[in-house]
């Protein structure tokens, strides 16, 4: 197995236990939030899908200055609709961490636009999953907090 196929094996393994949590909310809580300063259960589950949009262009170092993303004006109108949406956009985005070679991944350096920082293309890539594994986490405590039944993500 090489460094990227170990990379989109990561990346997979994490979205499958993340759409195992985000299928536990009831529809009727998709706008809950722990307070006013946090963001909705529906818009935690929009920002991590809509994410990948954004890391793809930034693993393949373009332009962000004009970022724009397709989420933009569009309701959340349920999971499966949102799921459906994002697929192409993970595609995408799979398939660019696919094409980078091992050596690709080990020297290419990127600059994360939010805040200029250095990393290399592998680490960063599976930072990305830690992001996505951050967001599982504060979810599930979401759903605690909801008092509604977690699932079993380690099954």
């Amino acid at each position: 197995m090489n460094l990227s196929e170990l990379i989109i094996l990561n990346l997979k393994e994490i979205r499958i236990r993340s759409i195992k949590i985000w299928k536990a909310l009831p529809e009727n809580y998709n706008n809950w939030k722990p307070d006013r300063a946090a963001i909705s259960a529906a818009e935690m589950i929009r920002h991590v899908l809509e994410a990948d949009y954004g890391w793809n262009m930034i693993v393949n170092q373009e332009d962000m200055a004009n970022y724009k993303t397709p989420w933009e004006n569009r309701p959340f109108i349920s999971l499966k609709d949102e799921l459906e949406f994002a697929e192409p956009f993970r595609k995408t985005f799979l398939e660019s961490i696919r094409q980078f070679s091992d050596e690709e991944l080990k020297e290419t350096e990127i600059i994360h636009p939010g805040n200029g920082a250095k990393k290399n293309l592998a680490k960063y890539v599976f930072r990305i999953g830690y992001h996505e594994s951050v967001h599982a986490g504060q979810f599930l405590s979401y759903l605690r907090a909801m008092k509604v039944e977690r699932p079993k993500i380690w099954d």
